[in-house]
């Protein structure tokens, strides 16, 4: 399949367009001078903003553009929408944490803001804290609506057991949870999205180098493959010994080919991981463990770095089938990583992470 056209116009405006409290500003808009967006696996997205702080007036001089109570200020909500003018895009929904000046001799002045999305709360206070008789599902509503996000969640019903927040911020005792049971969490609007892997979908698209794709670096490593994870417990109720063997993936993503752990053995021999610092009280959970441990090595085996037009659509979650390669790379990845970048030279581009399982090729 054909890599499609970001835009159906043939040339279009792709300067982002902000919001502040919801209300377009079309000041900004226009003396936006470059953004960085990052985001990544785990939540938590950041944006930069440089802006040129200098404004013509009518009388023919100038003015400050972003004086004190301009729409720039400490705790205002700030929205981004990226791609085609004409049919933007959200890729950014937080508030501005911070605001920095700077004025030089021969340059007009210039004003910086900084801004993280809704997950901002969530990490800004450690706290203990224990969650009785819930499933991670449970928890992850409760932390959710703690700090007034709507939780969206799928999956994750079991196990059912007690689970300790010890001197955490919110978002690391997630992250930490969920990283357990191979899952993911976003910020969509004001919405926490949380989902194992393999349920999530923010949507498909086609790069082809030298077309949408400028430039791309694959490297497939074994350094950090291995062909089998263990994981040994003790079920305190039962009294009985716990443990778990997973020797094939179960959740590795899209991609076709061999695996990492089969070149693993055909290149060196077999390699085994057990995981001695993790506590797990049942069967149930020892699998689920050994098994998220065993994929996400496994989803690491063959991982692109790209720089492509920018995209909108190129998000963390997103699946990417990369082509014009190399028989070997040609295939389709997960984007882990992605920023979101826009200045007055080169335009608005994407870079991104990707990963894959599988290696194509004899």
């Amino acid at each position: 399949m054909a890599e499609t056209s970001v835009s159906a116009n043939a040339i279009y405006r792709a300067r982002p367009t902000l919001r502040f409290a919801g209300n377009d500003d079309a000041r900004a808009t226009e003396l936006l001078e470059s953004m960085r967006m990052d985001e990544h696996e785990g939540g938590l997205s950041a944006l930069e903003l440089h802006f040129s702080n200098w404004a013509s007036t009518r009388a023919g001089g100038a003015e400050l553009a972003f004086p004190a109570g301009s729409a720039l200020a400490l705790g205002a909500a700030i929205e981004v929408y990226a791609g085609d003018e004409s049919e933007p895009r959200e890729i950014f929904r937080g508030r501005i944490s911070a605001v920095e000046v700077d004025f030089r001799t021969g340059a007009p002045p210039e004003i910086t803001v900084l801004a993280e999305d809704h997950l901002q709360a969530a990490r800004m206070a450690r706290r203990s804290k224990t969650y009785d008789d819930m499933t991670p599902a449970d928890v992850t509503r409760a932390v959710a609506q703690g700090l007034g996000l709507t939780p969206v969640v799928a999956g994750l019903d079991e196990p059912k057991a007690v689970w300790a927040q010890l001197n955490e911020s919110d978002l690391a005792f997630l992250q930490r949870l969920l990283a357990r049971f191979d899952a993911d969490l976003q910020i969509v609007g004001n919405e926490l999205h949380v989902s194992p892997r393999t349920d999530v979908a923010r949507g498909r698209l086609e790069l082809q180098l030298y077309g949408q794709l400028g430039r791309v670096r694959i490297t497939a490593d074994l350094a950090d493959q291995v062909t089998a994870v263990s994981v040994r417990g003790w079920n305190a109720v039962d009294g009985q010994a716990v443990d778990a063997d997973v020797d094939a993936g179960a959740n590795l993503g899209p991609g076709r080919g061999s695996e990492g752990a089969q070149r693993l053995r055909e290149a060196f021999a077999e390699r085994r991981e057990h995981l001695a610092h993790v506590s797990v009280a049942s069967s149930a959970e020892a699998n689920a463990v050994a098994q998220a441990a065993y994929d996400r090595r496994a989803r690491r085996f063959v991982r692109a770095h790209g720089v492509a037009e920018g995209n909108a659509k190129l998000r963390v979650g997103a699946q990417v089938s990369l082509s014009g390669i190399d028989p070997r790379f040609d295939n389709d990845y997960y984007v882990t990583d992605a920023c979101h970048l826009f200045d007055l030279r080169q335009g608005y581009r994407t870079e991104f992470t990707a990963e894959c399982a599988f290696l194509g090729g004899p």
